[in-house]
């Protein structure tokens, strides 16, 4: 993650800065659990997602699949339109058949499909650029400044963004725009101007820890 400093202006001398804890406080959304992986908020209880082992196949199911094969066999060769998918280079499918994801992310190229039981969701495996608005932030020493920032990401886990968060695009925006808040909410304005490359890796080290159980990679544009 790279940031450029868009704005600087000094407050006044009235103007009260907020104690040092709180943006520590503010600072700690995402502590990290027993096995090291920082927790997403708003599951206080709840450890990242972990896929199921393989379960056998009950009666139901069971029944459901044959007379999804039988319908594939009388309605033989249009069916073929239904049953083939294809998926580009850079995408990956993730399969639930009856609810139940099966196996790991499809793709890239041809792959086979059960009608009427499989459910197919595409995601793009392709760096993903968002453009971070202005943020007004309150320094350490009581400067307000306006600070923009540039955010590349990528799915690294096709199955896990899917079962893990509801929206990993919008979820990794939304926490890019308040860790660069909190970040910038404990320094100074000469340290903000002066080490600019130091608080954009320590940015970016964050953001790849918190998205890490959403199967989402925060990257810099050339290790992409």
């Amino acid at each position: 993650m790279s940031f450029e400093l868009a704005q600087a202006s000094t407050s006044s001398t009235s103007v009260d800065n907020p104690p040092l804890g709180q943006y520590k406080k503010m600072a700690s959304y995402a502590p990290s659990t027993s096995k090291g992986h920082p927790q997403r908020p708003g599951t206080a209880n709840s450890a990242p997602y972990q896929r199921a082992e393989d379960e056998s196949l009950g009666v139901c199911e069971c029944i459901l699949l044959g007379l999804s094969v039988f319908l594939i066999i009388i309605t033989f060769p249009f069916s073929l339109c239904v049953c083939m998918r294809v998926v580009t280079e850079y995408e990956r499918a993730v399969i639930f058949r009856l609810g139940r994801v099966r196996g790991g992310a499809k793709g890239p190229g041809l792959f086979f499909i059960f009608p009427c039981t499989d459910n197919i969701l595409k995601l793009d495996l392709r760096v993903m650029t968002y453009d971070v608005p202005p943020q007004e932030i309150l320094t350490k020493d009581s400067v307000t400044v306006a600070v923009d920032a540039v955010c590349y990401y990528r799915i690294s886990d096709p199955v896990l963004s899917v079962n893990a968060v509801e929206n990993p695009h919008k979820s990794t925006q939304l926490l890019a725009q308040t860790t660069l808040r909190n970040h910038l909410g404990l320094r100074t304005l000469a340290e903000i101007l002066s080490e600019r490359d130091e608080i954009a890796h320590n940015l970016q080290s964050t953001l790849d820890e918190a998205t890490d159980p959403w199967g989402v990679k925060v990257c810099h544009p050339v290790s992409c």
